[in-house]
């Protein structure tokens, strides 16, 4: 039996969950959120918990099973506390500013790197060098952020470009001195 998979979701008050056919609804205070699952997999809702039961032994249903269950778990913090990813500036002359809906990053390019925000994502610039993504969907977050980050990944050298807060950049040495 998964581990994961046969864990109850734990459904907070002020959050709906509706099964239709192979679509599970989430409702809650932040949002709605919808994923389609596999018609093998059988949802029910019991009390403030939602369990996930798969018909059989089969491999595809053993792997669906733990996954499903963590969308939904995913889903459920989505809509009730939200997402956030942090992304930290390192390097002189690198900053991002935001103008409205735009997120504008200056990171040694002879041109601006200008990122339109993605529908239901809010980014946040406290200082030239943070950067937050905020959202109720977890894999939509993980994405934007990591949209960003590719623009200029941490090299191993000086450690210059975007990372994510805490991340440790494997630095290298050098040529060596003659």
């Amino acid at each position: 039996m998964s581990r994961i998979g046969k864990l109850p979701v734990q459904i907070p008050d002020g959050v709906t969950i509706d099964i239709n056919d192979c679509i599970v609804t989430v409702k809650g205070p932040k949002g709605t959120l919808a994923q389609e699952v596999d018609s093998a997999l059988k949802f029910e809702v019991k009390g403030n918990e939602l369990h996930v039961s798969r018909p059989n032994d089969l491999k595809r249903n053993r792997s669906l099973h733990g996954l499903y269950r963590s969308l939904i778990q995913n889903m459920v913090v989505g809509v009730t506390e939200g997402y956030e990813k942090k992304l930290q500036i390192v390097g002189v002359g690198y900053r991002a500013t935001k103008e409205g809906k735009k997120l504008n990053l200056q990171l040694g390019f002879s041109h601006p790197v200008v990122m339109e925000d993605p529908e239901g994502i809010t980014v946040e610039v406290p200082t030239q060098t943070e950067i937050i993504v905020k959202g109720i969907d977890k894999q939509q977050v993980g994405n934007y952020a990591a949209k960003i980050r590719a623009w200029r990944e941490p090299e191993p050298y000086k450690g210059k470009g975007i990372r994510y807060f805490g991340e440790k950049v494997r630095r290298k040495e050098g040529k060596a001195g003659r």
